[in-house]
């Protein structure tokens, strides 16, 4: 197994937020290594921007400065990857707009929306 996770290309929309791994660290109270783990073990998901990996500022909440991964990105992201999505392909889809839904299933993790989102991308498989 490779000690550098996979990260995508920058595919995110113009003017999207990100958090550096240093800062996905601080936020959530563990080393940057263990963030680095968590995106080896596909429970995050990053892009390289400006030569760095960034993490969207969707895929977590924050409260008070401390950071939680958003309650159903790391499912989501399973049943993405187990229908043969790869990692650019996941980025892409979790920033289109499902126009019946209001919004792009990042934002969508965030509302009573997610399960649907979830049921969305388990149709999709291969």
């Amino acid at each position: 197994m490779s000690s550098i996770p996979y990260v995508s290309d920058d595919l995110l929309p113009e003017g999207t937020s990100t958090y550096s791994t240093a800062t996905v660290a601080k936020g959530l109270g563990v080393s940057q290594t263990k963030v680095l783990q968590l995106l080896r073990d596909h429970h995050l998901i990053a892009v390289r921007r400006g030569g760095d990996m960034h993490v969207p500022r969707l895929f977590f909440g924050e409260v008070d400065g401390a950071f939680s991964v958003a309650k159903h990105l790391t499912g989501l992201l399973s049943v993405l990857r187990d229908g043969g999505f790869h990692d650019d392909e996941i980025m892409r889809w979790m920033f289109q707009p499902l126009d019946d839904l209001d919004g792009c299933p990042a934002e969508l993790l965030h509302t009573d929306s997610a399960r649907e989102v979830i049921r969305r991308a388990q149709s999709m498989a291969f």
